[in-house]
């Protein structure tokens, strides 16, 4: 697959990016947005253990909220079904936030500190322990790191003649980024009006064919550069794997 694509990140830090890609076809696009969500695996807290709840939750109300705390994920370290034990000791007044879980593994913690579990009143307490386990999004979704993954066409903007005196422009509202003489521009740039950018000028968009703008956000469990190449991992085994299969 090397050297058949084109790849130009417009945008990217350490969990969102916004890259182009070239030649791919639809169902490839949808194929790499695919395997971002469901094929990259991350550790999510699956089994809770309670010593102590008396919260004004639940148990299984607080075990739903524990399972959707994003867990940093170093893949190369572990394999798919390994576990990691976490626990949390936590005894009002006082908020217990995701930063208060202890792990097991250093390497296995929560990817932001901050998220609250719940609020616990003078004489509350909350002490469990709990299993972190490592699986794929396809098995259920709070092992998706990809939260927020999608793609579109990449359109290009042809600039024209200058509208006559009296003709009016109306807003031309694109999002995400656009292919112009100058190359890949942000929308953003110009408030999502290409009005803006080109004022009194007759415009025309186009798709450009074969290329597409994904966009990409992760949870904190790995980076999203390593989202993408880990996608494009899965889908290089199973065509290999198929490739195996039919072959004589």
């Amino acid at each position: 697959m090397t050297g058949q694509f084109d790849v130009e990140f417009i945008e990217r830090d350490d969990r969102s990016a916004r890259f182009v890609v070239r030649g791919l076809t639809p169902a490839l696009a949808n194929g790499i947005r695919r395997a971002m969500i469901a094929d990259v695996p991350t550790f999510s807290i699956d089994t809770v253990r309670f010593v102590e709840n008396t919260s004004v939750m639940f148990d299984e109300m607080i075990a739903l909220r524990l399972g959707l705390i994003p867990l940093t994920t170093p893949l190369d370290d572990f394999e798919i079904g390994d576990s990691v034990t976490v626990a949390l000791d936590v005894e009002g007044p006082e908020t217990a936030y995701s930063g208060d879980i202890r792990s097991a593994d250093d390497l296995v913690v929560p990817a932001d500190e901050n998220v609250p579990i719940i609020e616990l009143k003078d004489g509350q307490r909350l002490e469990f322990e709990a299993d972190a386990v490592l699986d794929r999004g396809k098995e259920h979704a709070k092992h998706q790191g990809g939260v927020s993954v999608g793609f579109r066409h990449l359109q290009s903007v042809t600039v024209g003649d200058d509208l006559g005196e009296f003709d009016e422009q109306e807003p031309q509202i694109l999002r995400g980024a656009i292919e112009t003489a100058d190359g890949v521009v942000l929308t953003s740039e110009f408030g999502h009006d290409l009005t803006e950018r080109y004022p009194g000028k007759e415009l025309t968009v186009d798709d450009v064919p074969g290329a597409y703008v994904f966009h990409v956000e992760t949870d904190g469990s790995f980076g999203a550069e390593e989202l993408v190449l880990r996608a494009v991992e899965t889908l290089g085994a199973r065509a290999d794997e198929l490739h195996d299969a039919v072959t004589v």
